[in-house]
């Protein structure tokens, strides 16, 4: 691991403390096994378990066939049977004919030795034997020589109603049922098979579904909330708005990277408004069969309207709302009719329906256009990754509770986390509470929050025995390479922290970061972290000459960074500011199989450009560490002895440390003039409005 310049998001979260409250919900959790408030914790009576009843009907079907097949009758050997006919015991005889078997009476007991065990096997009184077609005349004879004191008889045996049922048509009752039962489960507990004959989702909300959340709770994203103000404004007193012929968003969409709050700001702008809030997923909506999301959908609509004004969230709505037309299905899928049915239930609202309909989405660029246009989502609201400001009012709100030592800037801890989200940085705060339980201690120190910080960043340290002493130091060269690289460079952020204790799947890892909050970055800082990024492999190649696979992730990150600068940003005096490629490229289904936009004769001038542009910032990094060799085995040294370097630390190692030269000016087109006049001052007024000092 090179440089990382922000978290490695954690799957999910929303600003930290956005966990929904399904509270018996079943339009919040449709795969809930109890119903209202009985049995709350899920979990059905062991005699309510089908699987139970299954096991007694088949223990007592066979139990059954038993008894009728049976009839207390013991079957032996041909032998034995014959030897009995030539005997003198059998009183009585019946010759089943069309079961090829004969049944005895005797006026004793049939005792025969079993030869395995040596144990005598008493058979009773009545026996039967089986014998083969080619043996009824002989067995008719036998039985007349025999001639029963109590006579003989032939007989034709029918099969009872009981037994034709049990063993041909019970077997497949019970798999019907077993279907039953399997269905039933896959359909998410919707009741009936096939979602046919089960109880309707009846939405009913329990008392107390209006959430607790407010826009207190919701740190860092003022301006989102600013925007969605005028909602809980109208769910509450919808007249000022009507008096002047307003018309209120129908729908708002929630979008931004995962953890930045979203569901957390739509649970807020019901508490505020104090209207009940439907919270549901979209991959909720999506079921095995055809039909059975569009009936979800409009009972989750009917059932709000019935307690409208009330809010509608649906989170994830990428998962149901995709453009149309883009599956294998050709747009007859369950998702698109489900999609079909969401828009015709937005369409249904009239003026005077206090409904108001929120989404959230991590990919707005995917969903469909008829889902945004105006009169269905017509707000889009952004909910971005904190600045630092908001950075420092999230922690704020979740240092709340926690016992700190004096000491403990808050401030500082934001700095030191850009492109955290809430969700981070809640888990930050909690990583180091849970640190200091673990080791015993009262209160959180700033060590826990630098460890925390490292956990989020790049996961916890790896619990190993060591790792050879060879490989440690070239790992120290490794990240010592990326370290120095950064160092030289003009374009790059400051280097705050290098280590190679394992964390996460890395060996080690250099902590590169801003100290300002970036929105954009400049051609001139995207060469220089190709050329940082390659410094680990580089080092490796001027000290061992032997390079490991170690750098096989900084290799994929700069050529990642290379290939958008050619497709994508326009960076190439070859290619012109054009955009060869996009998001709408990472397409799926039928879409995939679209021809690329451009020809091969292009596609082979990206792929020399990408080449070119990684070849040239591998040797920016050659150069850099040749010029400062001294500096990189002075690194090394104090790596392997300390193992993890900070700021203070590394400032006084880079203090000798020889610069690498400016970049010639970049012209997209040689034959544009250049200008020489530079761009205007920034006022005073508005650096001192960010707290700059006069003069910087």
């Amino acid at each position: 691991m090179s440089f990382p310049q922000g978290p490695q998001l954690p799957p999910g979260g929303d600003n930290g403390n956005g966990n929904r409250n399904n509270g018996g919900n079943p339009f919040t959790n449709p795969f809930s096994q109890h119903d209202g408030n009985q049995n709350p914790n899920g979990r059905r009576p062991f005699w309510q378990s089908p699987w139970l009843w299954i096991a007694v009907l088949v223990l007592l079907t066979l139990s059954v066939f038993q008894m009728i097949s049976g009839q207390g009758t013991q079957t032996i050997d041909t032998k034995y049977g014959l030897n009995l006919l030539n005997g003198n015991t059998v009183t009585y005889a019946e010759i089943v004919d069309n079961r090829q078997m004969v049944k005895l009476t005797l006026d004793q007991d049939f005792t025969v030795t079993d030869p395995n065990t040596n144990r005598d096997k008493n058979y009773g009184k009545d026996v039967q034997f089986y014998y083969t077609a080619s043996q009824d005349a002989q067995i008719v004879q036998m039985v007349r020589k025999a001639d029963p004191a109590k006579g003989w008889t032939t007989s034709m045996q029918e099969t009872s109603i009981w037994s034709y049922l049990i063993t041909s048509i019970l077997p497949f009752l019970i798999l019907i049922l077993l279907l039953w039962f399997v269905m039933g489960r896959m359909m998410g507990g919707s009741g009936g098979m096939f979602g046919i004959g089960g109880r309707k989702n009846n939405g009913k909300l329990l008392e107390g579904q209006t959430p607790t959340t407010k826009f207190s709770d919701v740190a860092g994203e003022q301006s989102a909330v600013e925007e969605v103000q005028e909602i809980k404004d109208f769910l509450k007193d919808p007249s000022k708005y009507k008096a002047l012929g307003a018309r209120i968003p129908r729908g708002v969409l929630l979008y931004g990277p995962p953890g930045t709050g979203k569901t957390l700001l739509a649970r807020a702008i019901a508490g505020e408004a104090g209207v009940p809030f439907y919270a549901m997923a979209g991959s909720d909506f999506v079921e095995m069969f055809v039909g059975l999301g569009a009936s979800r959908v409009r009972d989750l609509f009917e059932e709000a309207k019935k307690n409208a004004p009330a809010i509608i969230f649906i989170d994830e709505i990428d998962a149901v709302g995709r453009k149309r037309g883009s599956g294998m299905s050709g747009g007859h899928d369950e998702r698109e009719q489900t999609l079909n049915q969401l828009l015709v239930e937005m369409d249904g609202f009239d003026n005077d329906t206090n409904l108001i309909i929120i989404a959230a989405t991590n990919r707005p660029d995917v969903l469909d256009p008829a889902l945004l246009r105006p009169g269905r989502f017509d707000r889009q609201v952004g909910v971005e990754a904190p600045d630092l400001e908001g950075r420092e009012e999230i922690l704020k709100v979740h240092a709340k509770g926690k016992p700190f030592v004096p000491g403990v800037d808050l401030h500082a801890i934001a700095v030191r986390t850009p492109g955290f989200t809430g969700a981070d940085l809640a888990n930050v705060l909690n990583e180091a509470a849970l640190l200091c339980a673990r080791a015993g201690a009262q209160l959180i120190d700033d060590r826990a929050i630098d460890e925390a910080i490292d956990r989020v960043q790049a996961g916890p340290k790896r619990q190993s025995k060591g790792m050879a002493l060879n490989e440690l130091r070239n790992t120290a060269y490794h990240e010592g390479g990326h370290a120095l690289v950064a160092a030289a460079l003009r374009h790059t952020d400051p280097v705050t922290k290098v280590t190679i204790l394992p964390r996460g799947r890395a060996l080690g890892y250099t902590a590169v970061m801003p100290t300002e909050d970036r929105y954009s970055q400049s051609r001139n800082e995207l060469l220089d972290q190709m050329a940082y990024a390659m410094g680990g492999r580089t080092a490796e190649e001027v000290v061992f000459h032997d390079p490991t696979t170690g750098a096989s992730n900084d290799i994929e990150k700069a050529t990642q960074i290379a290939r958008k600068m050619v497709v994508e940003f326009g960076f190439s005096t070859k290619l012109g500011a054009i955009k060869w490629e996009g998001e709408d490229d990472q397409a799926s289904g039928l879409d995939a199989l679209q021809p690329r936009r451009y020809s091969n004769q292009t596609a082979q001038i990206i792929d020399d450009e990408v080449l070119r542009l990684v070849e040239t910032a591998h040797t920016e990094a050659w150069n850099i560490i040749n010029e400062n060799r001294e500096v990189l085995d002075e690194l090394v040294r104090q790596l392997l002895v300390k193992e993890t370097l900070d700021s203070k630390e590394l400032a006084q190692v880079f203090a000798p440390i020889r610069k690498a030269p400016e970049r010639k000016q970049w012209l997209s087109d040689a034959g544009r003039p250049d200008s020489d006049i530079p761009p205007v001052e920034i006022p005073e007024s508005l650096k001192r409005s960010v707290g700059m000092k006069p003069g910087e």
